[in-house]
C-alpha cells in the first residue's frame, strides 16, 4: 500500500506526502516499527508522512508549511491507498482514510496578546499556578510573529514569549537598525511576571533571533540562559544600538551569490566574513556573558557558515578560560532546525527577496536533527532556568 498525508495551510496551498509499506497477513501495519519501502523517505520513521509534506506538483514550489495560528490544529487527511505510486504519480484506490489533528497548544494554555510599552508579541502560560521558567522566543530575517514553537514551549511547562521585532503592528516595517532597549523590556516584562520563576530567563533564537539571543545574553544581566540555533557570533545586517554602544552590522555582498540553473539563490559566500580583523566592531563580546549558551547548528546549513560561526563563538569563549558552552552539531541538517516533525524545506521562498533561497540539508537528517535538538532544548532550558 502507498500512504499519504494532505494538508492544506491557511492560504489554501496544498501540501502532500507518500511511502510505500507492506502490510501484514491481516492487512495491518505499524508506522513505528514497521519500515518504509519507498516514496518521500525509507525506513522505520514514525512521524515521516509528517517531516516530509511538501507543496503538491500543482502549487508553487518553495513554500513553507508553518502554522499561522496555533488555537486550531492543523487537520491532516491520512489516505491508504492501494498498491506503490511514486511521489507525484496518480494513486491507486482508496483503501481507507482517517482524519488526524496535529495540535500544537495543549489544553489549558493561556495566549495572551501583548502591548506592555513598547513590547509586542505573544506570552504563552502552562496550565496551573507556576511559578515557571520564563523564555523569549524569536525568529530571524522573515519578521513578524511566530508562535507554534512559543505554544509548543508552553505546552511542556515553559512561560514562553514569542517576541516579534520588526514587520508586525506598530514596529518598524523593515529591519534597518535595532535598539537592544528593546529586549531589555521584554526581558524585565517576563522576568517580573508573576508566573515566572526567575531570577533570570532564557532565550531561544532561530538565524538573526540567535543572534539577538548572543547579544542578549551577553548586555542584559536577566537573561542567564541563550539557545542560539543557526546563528551567527557577530551582529550582521542591521546595527545593534544599546545604550552608547553600537555593534555594526556585517554586511551581506549580492555579488557573492550564486544561482543555480533553476533560479535558487545560494547565499553561502555572502556574508562579510566575521573573523577577518576589520570586522572585529561587529563581534559580540560574548566573552561578558554570565550565563550559559546552547548552540545548535546543522552542518548542511547553506543560508550562511553556521558550523563555523559557532567555532568562532566556542573559540571566543574559550580564549577568555570560559566553558560555559555546549554545542549540538548534526551532519546533514540544513538551516532552520524547528521543534520535531516540522516539514523539511531544503529550498524556502525568502519573504524579503521573493525569491527561493538554499537553505541546505537531507531531508531524513534534518528530521532527525529536530527531534534530538528539542529534547537537548528543554533539558538545557530546565537546568539553568529551573
Amino acid at each position: 500500500v502507498t500512504l499519504r498525508a494532505v494538508v492544506s495551510d491557511e492560504r489554501g496551498c496544498l501540501f502532500q506526502s507518500c511511502a510505500h509499506y507492506r502490510a501484514d497477513g491481516r492487512g495491518e501495519l505499524h508506522l513505528g516499527t514497521d519500515a518504509s519501502h519507498g516514496g518521500n523517505y525509507t525506513g522505520v520513521e514514525p512521524m515521516g508522512l509528517f517531516w516530509s509534506l511538501a507543496p503538491a506538483v500543482m502549487e508553487r514550489p518553495y513554500q513553507r508549511l508553518v502554522p499561522r495560528s496555533t488555537g486550531a490544529p492543523m487537520k491532516v487527511e491520512m489516505l491508504v491507498h492501494q498498491g506503490h505510486s511514486r511521489p507525484g504519480a496518480i494513486h491507486g484506490p482508496v483503501m481507507a482514510k482517517a482524519e488526524v489533528e496535529r495540535w500544537f497548544t495543549a489544553p489549558g494554555v493561556r495566549r495572551i496578546r501583548l502591548k506592555e510599552g513598547g513590547v509586542r508579541g505573544s506570552l504563552f502560560l502552562p496550565p496551573g499556578d507556576g511559578p515557571f521558567p520564563g523564555v523569549i522566543d524569536m525568529y530571524g530575517d522573515e519578521g513578524g510573529l511566530i508562535e507554534f514553537r512559543s505554544s509548543l514551549l508552553a505546552t511542556r511547562g515553559f512561560a514562553a514569549l514569542s517576541l516579534p521585532y520588526f514587520d508586525f503592528e506598530d514596529l518598524p516595517k523593515v529591519m534597518k537598525e535595532l535598539k537592544l532597549e528593546y529586549f531589555e523590556e521584554a526581558a524585565r516584562f517576563l522576568q517580573r511576571h508573576p508566573k515566572v520563576k526567575g531570577p533570570g530567563v532564557g532565550v531561544i533564537g532561530t538565524g538573526k533571533g540567535a543572534e539577538l539571543a548572543l547579544s542578549m545574553i551577553t548586555f542584559l544581566p536577566e537573561v542567564v540562559a541563550a539557545v542560539c540555533i543557526s546563528g551567527c557570533s557577530s551582529n550582521t545586517v542591521a546595527d545593534l544600538h544599546y545604550g552608547e554602544i553600537t555593534l555594526p552590522g556585517l554586511r551581506f555582498d549580492m555579488n557573492k551569490v550564486s544561482v543555480s540553473d533553476t533560479g535558487v539563490f545560494d547565499t553561502f559566500e555572502a556574508l562579510d566574513d566575521p573573523s577577518n580583523p576589520s570586522n572585529s566592531s561587529c563581534a559580540i563580546p560574548i566573552e561578558k556573558a554570565e550565563g550559559h549558551f546552547l548552540l545548535v547548528v546543522g552542518e548542511a546549513d547553506r543560508m550562511w557558515k553556521s558550523s563555523l560561526y559557532a567555532e568562532l563563538a566556542i573559540g571566543r569563549l574559550r580564549q577568555h578560560g570560559k566553558e560555559n558552552f555546549e554545542l549540538l552539531s548534526y551532519p546533514g541538517a540544513g538551516h532552520r532546525i524547528d521543534p520535531p516533525s516540522t516539514p523539511f524545506c531544503q529550498v524556502a521562498l525568502d519573504r524579503v527577496l521573493g525569491v527561493p533561497v538554499l537553505g541546505g540539508g537531507e531531508i531524513k537528517a534534518h528530521a532527525h536533527a529536530q527531534e534530538h535538538s528539542w529534547g537537548k532544548i528543554q533539558e538545557f532550558l530546565h537546568l539553568h532556568l529551573g
